[in-house]
């Protein structure tokens, strides 16, 4: 069984994205937005994956990860429960070793910028950079499956959108 562990942040100051070491294209949608059981379709440049996660506790949560033809994940992504998640993944390794993953969204809420690093334990100590903000990890609003959720569109047919505080 696969155990991730991670914790995520709101980025204080987007000018580290001028030293990542590369990026990533990822567009992505949930089959499933049960918190119980994500199943999420990825595009991760070229290459299609389909992810199942079971329900968060703390930073730590189940998840299985496949990779997938193309062809495939494109046809899964138009069977998605909510709204596409488009975003760009910029890869930092910092001082300590640790890998830092700085997602950029472009949909569905333009210019929202988290990192997130996974650890090899809870237990691990973190210690943050300057450009790190404040801790989201528990904060379901900042889940990418909370966001394609909240785009549902409501009885008016507007969409609901999810409010999001960026600030220290």
């Amino acid at each position: 069984m696969a155990l991730e562990i991670e914790r995520k942040f709101l980025v204080r100051d987007p000018e580290i994205l001028n030293r990542t070491t590369r990026k990533t294209h990822i567009i992505q949608g949930y089959l499933s937005l049960l918190p119980e059981a994500t199943v999420r379709v990825r595009i991760k440049d070229l290459q299609g994956y389909l992810t199942v996660k079971g329900l968060n506790s703390g930073a730590t949560r189940h998840e299985w990860e496949y990779e997938i033809p193309l062809a495939d994940a494109r046809q899964m992504l138009s069977l998605s429960q909510g709204t596409i998640v488009d975003k760009v993944r910029h890869i930092l390794t910092d001082d300590n070793g640790l890998t830092w993953e700085i997602d950029v969204f472009t949909s569905p809420h333009p210019g929202l910028i988290l990192a997130e690093v996974e650890l090899p334990s809870a237990d691990t100590p973190v210690e943050l950079p300057q450009w790190i903000g404040r801790e989201v990890t528990s904060e379901p609003q900042y889940f990418n499956s909370a966001m394609a959720a909240a785009q549902k569109n409501d009885k008016s047919g507007k969409n609901i959108i999810i409010n999001f505080d960026t600030s220290e």
